[in-house]
């Protein structure tokens, strides 16, 4: 259980202190995403359950786009296992090994940015822990929010975990090359996603196959998006 934020159970973490807590965040990811505007780079939090694809899209990503430069920030409870697979892709990569926490948060952020140049970046990603609940109540200060969501995860994970879709900018629907064995229906995930993002945006992707990956990365749209999204 999470002892900075509770996972929601007012037992363990009072409401007071909870907003207390929510509002020194906002006010560090604030700062953050100053840093990243300064530094014209597309921040992104990229949330996701444990083992939906996080990592492998992003080795993926840097495969598919070596002319791009990027970096990461890769979060967990323990070990720097993903980091060390992002810096083997070629993505220069710092671990945030968060102990008891089930989430980034804006200060674990914050510290990292005085140890992760990110002048002259295309995009800094920000690998979330896995978990489908805490990290989309944490403002990070990023421009952008993806969800990683595996087709063997099943059909009604966006039902069962609405805020997160409902703050997503895009999902990734990954694992598509397991989909003759997953035994899901493709319409009935986008059914689910509909009925709780605003506006449904989604990528079937396959870190295996290459397949989406270059849809994600025009749909990244480094130049235009990053005026869009991150100018005050």
């Amino acid at each position: 259980m999470c002892d900075s934020c509770g996972c929601g159970d007012t037992d363990l973490v009072p409401v007071e202190v909870q907003a207390r807590i929510l509002g020194q965040n906002e006010r560090i990811a604030e700062h953050n995403r100053q840093h990243f505007i300064e530094a014209g780079v597309l921040a992104i939090n990229l949330m996701g359950s444990p083992g939906s694809g996080k990592t492998a899209i992003l080795e993926a990503t840097a495969r598919a786009a070596p002319g791009r430069r990027f970096a990461a920030m890769a979060g967990d409870l323990a070990t720097d296992n993903d980091a060390v697979r992002l810096r083997r892709a070629g993505i220069p990569s710092l671990a945030l090994t968060t102990g008891n926490a089930c989430h980034l948060d804006a200060k674990m952020v914050h510290h990292a940015l005085h140890e992760l140049p990110i002048a002259g970046l295309d995009a800094l990603f920000i690998e979330n822990v896995g978990n489908l609940v805490c990290p989309a109540v944490y403002d990070l200060g990023e421009a952008l929010n993806v969800v990683a969501l595996a087709i063997t995860e099943g059909e009604d994970k966006p039902l069962k975990y609405p805020v997160m879709f409902r703050k997503a900018d895009l999902v990734l629907l990954t694992k598509m090359d397991l989909l003759p064995q997953a035994g899901v229906s493709l319409i009935a995930i986008h059914d689910a996603l509909a009925r709780v993002m605003p506006e449904p945006r989604v990528i079937p992707v396959s870190a295996r196959t290459g397949e989406g990956v270059g849809e994600w990365l025009r749909w990244l749209d480094f130049g235009d998006r990053r005026e869009r999204r991150v100018s005050p």
